[in-house]
């Protein structure tokens, strides 16, 4: 459906996405994909994509993480690995390390942990 190198994840709608944990949905597992996914639920264990990833503005995900692309706008307890972009909206809340290619870390957002650039990931 996309290609990760020229998305956006900022001009994303909800119905771009292939996949939404919804609000009411508490997942507890490995989740694997390789098309958009949107969290706006919560979600505990293990995130392995090669895709993009949202978390939405009132989302609970704790789990280790690695995609294409990360936007944080809600809460992730867990360490985060992209191979393009960690981006961490003012609404959102990190407690775990991030690395990436490029780090975005907006005034007001919540982080604890240890951020990491690696150019070797794109």
């Amino acid at each position: 459906m996309f290609d990760s190198k020229e998305v956006d994840i900022f001009e994303l709608d909800e119905e771009d996405f292939d996949t939404v944990i919804t609000d009411d949905i508490s997942f507890t597992g490995t989740i694997r994909f390789k098309q958009p996914l949107l969290i706006k639920g919560t979600v505990k264990g293990l995130i392995d994509a090669t895709s993009e990833l949202v978390i939405d503005t009132d989302a609970v995900v704790t789990a280790d993480i690695t995609a294409s692309k990360v936007l944080v706008k809600g809460k992730v307890s867990g360490n985060i690995v992209a191979e393009h972009i960690v981006h961490v909206t003012s609404t959102g809340s990190v407690n775990g390390d991030i690395t990436s290619a490029k780090i975005v870390l907006e005034n007001g957002c919540f982080f604890s942990g240890k951020c990491t650039m690696d150019k070797k990931l794109v």
